[in-house]
């Protein structure tokens, strides 16, 4: 069954740098799934995935502003040190995660002071040329729900 939009898929994958060195891997754990063709996952990812079948082993490396986005010079703000999320002390070099309206988004701590602390807000992997290993694993219809809900439910999915 080739993959196409309105189903849910499930695959494994590893992620590389720019020197092949693995930065992030689900190995061990449950798969991603997400409801594709419907924004649930990076450009790059799901156009790769668009077409293949479950048990299809491939790499891809999909343009940065398909993936994290492109870097964003600039793209600074400054932060109440209260709202940073993941550390007691904080340094310059550090990954933190701040509650946006649009969500949780994780930034890069530059300066911090006693209540203040100026963040790059650039995804960490922003601008970077990155390797995905993917294995599909498995893949089906999406229910009537997960299509009004916009999202995979169930095991590696959303859960209400």
């Amino acid at each position: 069954m080739s993959i196409k939009d309105d189903m849910v898929v499930q695959f494994n994958y590893t992620l590389r740098d720019e020197k092949g060195e693995v930065i992030e891997s689900n190995e061990g754990r449950d798969p991603i799934a997400y409801l594709h063709g419907h924004d649930n996952m990076m450009p790059g990812i799901e156009d790769a995935i668009n077409g293949k079948s479950v048990g299809d082993k491939f790499t891809v490396t999909p343009p940065a502003a398909d993936t994290y986005g492109e870097r964003q010079e600039g793209a600074e703000q400054r932060v109440s040190v209260k709202h940073l999320v993941g550390a007691k002390v904080w340094k310059p070099g550090m990954a933190a995660v701040v509650q946006t309206e649009q969500g949780q988004r994780q930034v890069t701590i530059l300066k911090v002071g006693k209540f203040m602390a100026t963040v790059d807000v650039n995804h960490p992997l922003a601008g970077r040329e990155l390797t995905f290993d993917i294995e599909i694993v498995a893949a089906r219809e999406a229910s009537d729900e997960e299509i009004a809900h916009g999202h995979a439910h169930g095991a590696g999915g959303h859960h209400h």
